[in-house]
This record gives C-alpha cells, sequence and structure tokens, in this order.
C-alpha cells in the first residue's frame, strides 16, 4: 500500500477510539477568527465582497480523531453570517490537525488556534494531506454512520483499497480529488437541505441503463439539525481518464482550424439521450399557458434589471421582450410541450469526450450553484439545456477567434444530433430563442461585473437575437 494511505486497520481504529472530543463547545470559537480570514478567501467561497460576522457550528464529526503527533481530520459544516449580504450560508470544512506541519502541507495551513481544545496545533485544509484524502475514501468504502454523517455505497460498487489521491484545483464551487486513475470524489462546499441533483440524477440515470452519466459509487451526507432533508456533501464517481471536456476539444480544434461539426452533432445527440433519459426515469410536467406567463414574466423582470445595470443593452430592450411575449403567444391554447428534469448549467466544459471511442458524456449535474436547490430540482424545459449550449460555441469561437462561420456551424450541428436523438420531440423555437435571449442577458450582467473585456462576446449574441426579432441589424 502507497504511503499515502494509512493501513485501513489503523483508521478504523482510530475512528472509533474513546476520548475528549476536540469537537466540543470551545471549538468553533477558537476557530473563528482563523477562519474568518481564511475562508473569504477560497475560490468556492459565495459571499466575497461583504463581510463576516460570526460563525454558528451546524454539525461536527471526528472522522479521524487528533492523538498524539499523528494528523486528526475534523469534518464541520459551519454557518458564515454575512449580514450586510443578507446570507448565512452553510460550509463544508475538513480540517486536518497535527502538531508539526510538514513543509509540503504550508500552504494548506489555516493557522493555530490560540485558545480551545487545538490551542497551539496547526489546522489546515485536510484534503491537501493524502492520508487524510485516502483515509475518506476509505469511509466511503464502509457504508454506516458517524456521528451526523452518513455514508451510502451502491451494492455492486466496487472500490478497492490503496488508490492514491491527488486533489484538483480547477474548481471554482466545489473541491474535488481523483483517487489513482479510477474514481474522482466531488465535495459540495455550500451546502443546504434536500438532495444535491449531481447524487438524484445521475442514480436515476443508471437505473435506465443510460451509460452517458458517470454512476454515483458512493455518497455521504449530513443529518439537519431541525430534522430535515438530509445534505448532500460528496459524490464518488469513476473518472474517466484520458478524456477531454468539450472546452479544450473545441479550443484545439479552433487552434488549427478543425472542422467541429461532427463532434457537435454527435454532442447533440447524446445530450438528448440523457433528457429521454430523465424523462423516463423521473415525473415530468405539462407547461401549461399559465406556467409559460410565469417563465416569461421572470425573463421580463431579469432583462429590466440587467437593462439598469448595464446601460449597453438598453436600446436593445424592447426587441429583446419580443421572444419572451412569443412564448405565451404561440402557446395560448392548449400545449403538449412538458417540463423535465435537467442539466440545468450545460456548456462545453460539463461534456467529456473520451480519446479511445470518442464518446461524449455528461457532468455536474447540481445545476448553477448560485440558485436556490430546490429551484435546481424543479422540471424545466428542456431548451434551457440546448440553449446553454449554443452559448458556449459562441464563447469558443469568440475565445478561439474564429472567423466566418465557425459558431454558427457548431450550433447548428448540435441542433440536428438533438433533433436526431429525440425524434418527433425535437426543440421548441419559441422556447429555445426565449431561454438563448435570457442566457445572453445573464451573460452581459455577469461579464461587465466580473470581465469586462469579454463584454463583447454575449452583446453580438444579443444585437444577432434583437435583429431576428425586428428585422433590423443593430450594433452595439
Amino acid at each position: 500500500m502507497s504511503d499515502a494511505a494509512p493501513p485501513r486497520h489503523e483508521a478504523l481504529h482510530r475512528t472509533a477510539s474513546p476520548g475528549p472530543p476536540p469537537s466540543g463547545p470551545g471549538l468553533l470559537p477558537s476557530l473563528a477568527p482563523l477562519l474568518a480570514h481564511w475562508l473569504p478567501r477560497q475560490r468556492w467561497f459565495a459571499g466575497k465582497g461583504s463581510p463576516v460576522t460570526g460563525f454558528t457550528l451546524v454539525t461536527a464529526a471526528e472522522i479521524l480523531p487528533p492523538a498524539g503527533a499523528a494528523p486528526g481530520l475534523l469534518h464541520l459544516l459551519v454557518r458564515a453570517h454575512q449580514p450586510a449580504a443578507g446570507t448565512d450560508d452553510c460550509y463544508q470544512l475538513l480540517l486536518g490537525v497535527q502538531d508539526l506541519l510538514p513543509h509540503r502541507l504550508a500552504p494548506a495551513l489555516i493557522g493555530r488556534p490560540e485558545d480551545g481544545p487545538l490551542r497551539g496545533r496547526a489546522v489546515y485544509e485536510g484534503l491537501a494531506d493524502p492520508r487524510l484524502a485516502a483515509l475518506l475514501l476509505e469511509r466511503l468504502r464502509v457504508p454506516g454512520r458517524l456521528g451526523p454523517l452518513s455514508f451510502g455505497r451502491e451494492p455492486d460498487a466496487e472500490i478497492p483499497t490503496g488508490l492514491v489521491p491527488r486533489p484538483l484545483d480547477a474548481e471554482q464551487s466545489n473541491s474535488s480529488v481523483v483517487y489513482g486513475d479510477t474514481f474522482i470524489l466531488k465535495l459540495f462546499r455550500r451546502v443546504g437541505p434536500g438532495i444535491n441533483p449531481d447524487l438524484e440524477l445521475p442514480r436515476a440515470l443508471a437505473r435506465t441503463g443510460c451509460t452517458r452519466v458517470p454512476a454515483p459509487a458512493a455518497w455521504f451526507e449530513a443529518d439537519t439539525p431541525e430534522g430535515g432533508e438530509p445534505m448532500t456533501l460528496g459524490i464518488l464517481q469513476p473518472y474517466l481518464p484520458g478524456s477531454a471536456d468539450g472546452w479544450q476539444l473545441a479550443l484545439g480544434a479552433l487552434a488549427v482550424r478543425a472542422d467541429f461539426t461532427a463532434s457537435a452533432r454527435a454532442l447533440g445527440h447524446a445530450t438528448a439521450e440523457v433528457h429521454h433519459a430523465l424523462a423516463t426515469a423521473l415525473p415530468t410536467t405539462v407547461l401549461h399557458h399559465e406556467r409559460l406567463a410565469r417563465l416569461a414574466d421572470a425573463m421580463h423582470h431579469r432583462l429590466d434589471a440587467a437593462a439598469e445595470a448595464v446601460p449597453a443593452l438598453r436600446s436593445y430592450r424592447h426587441a429583446l421582450r419580443t421572444a419572451y411575449d412569443e412564448l405565451t403567444a404561440h402557446h395560448a391554447s392548449v400545449t403538449t410541450r412538458r417540463a423535465q428534469r435537467v442539466h440545468g448549467d450545460l456548456h462545453l466544459g460539463q461534456a467529456l469526450r473520451t480519446a479511445a471511442d470518442g464518446r461524449w458524456s455528461l457532468i455536474d449535474f447540481e445545476g448553477e450553484p448560485a440558485r436556490p436547490l430546490a429551484e435546481r430540482r424543479r422540471p424545466q424545459p428542456v431548451e434551457q439545456d440546448v440553449a446553454g449550449m449554443l452559448r458556449s460555441f459562441d464563447y469558443a469561437a469568440a475565445v478561439g477567434r474564429a472567423g466566418g462561420t465557425w459558431a454558427a456551424r457548431a450550433r447548428e450541428a448540435f441542433r440536428e444530433g438533438y433533433a436526431a436523438g429525440r425524434p418527433g420531440t425535437g426543440e421548441d423555437p419559441w422556447l429555445l430563442r426565449a431561454h438563448e435571449t435570457d442566457k445572453a442577458v445573464y451573460e452581459v450582467v455577469y461579464e461587465a461585473r466580473h470581465r469586462p473585456d469579454w463584454l463583447p462576446v454575449p452583446l453580438a449574441a444579443i444585437a444577432r437575437l434583437a435583429a431576428r426579432a425586428d428585422g433590423t441589424a443593430r450594433h452595439p
């Protein structure tokens, strides 16, 4: 066994060992000054720009109690209070604890508490320590409970021992660890009551036999003190070595001016397969006129707010409104269109293609993390996903400095592949236009706030969509 993974008997023995718990009443007050400085600097912290005024401990568990010079692993759910932003989000923390921190773990140091049960000891990001990350996999191998934590595993999932962990540093809202070339563990950082769609949907798809989405092998949850729905904390899924995401592949094709239409068409077909499987596995709802009216109304409000925030949108506002008005105008009577569970945040980075067979898979089904969990779990028109991917082709073309019709051809090929994958139930043109317009409006606000140099990308789409509405070419 690798020296990065502690022997299993030691890990299990120490997890169950008795003794005074470091996670007692004085733990959080002693950690609060350290967390107030460290937490806002993490990429996955959602409340940037607003001060943290305090913390509340939601749950605490000792996955590996600190003992002597050996490291320990504490699991905390902590609520960060930010009254200026009107939020008190709950965050998942995995804290390593030891007396002498090795030099290689120095960048992971959170600090040394001045008092409390961990006084003077090094507290650090536990996922950075291979020994502790390996221990987390051991817990997932053995279903059961540990205080407020519950570990589940698919009965037929084979999870070998001794897989060497490797943290990934590419995530923004989550954290991931790859074990060998076999599994990847995604840990949700901002959590709340209710099953996360990234666990719910892949499990449902696995029951249908759909192989376009990696099926979860194990997961863990936490009880809520109020007795509500458990909170999904992490998911262990098969890792797809040798695969590349659609964003990388599109930019690679653009770099050598290679055609991407065949890949886009295959990706559209794969997306349609996943949508069909989701509609088979989970309930769908009819898009009644009232539901469409509410959808259009929400889009109108987002457009108005965006135009107030970004003046460059204002000249397009009247033309863009027609995309939303047409939702109700063209579906004024009984409609056969249905809403279903969808990916929720589909773009080229959420699709993987394996090098061996060129097969596309979809990943990351949690939806847009900034939206409430209940909203992300509602049935939506499939056009939401299609629109997200169409916008992604525009972004790839902009980054790759594609001239001519590269994006238009990729978009059309994707739609062709999608229609072939769901014959007779292709996308609705009015729903697609409305969702693409809504997505572009969101992008305008995002880029204006965070990446002003990218603002021309969604504004070009806004100009195109507005021109379709009134037949007149407009320019930002």
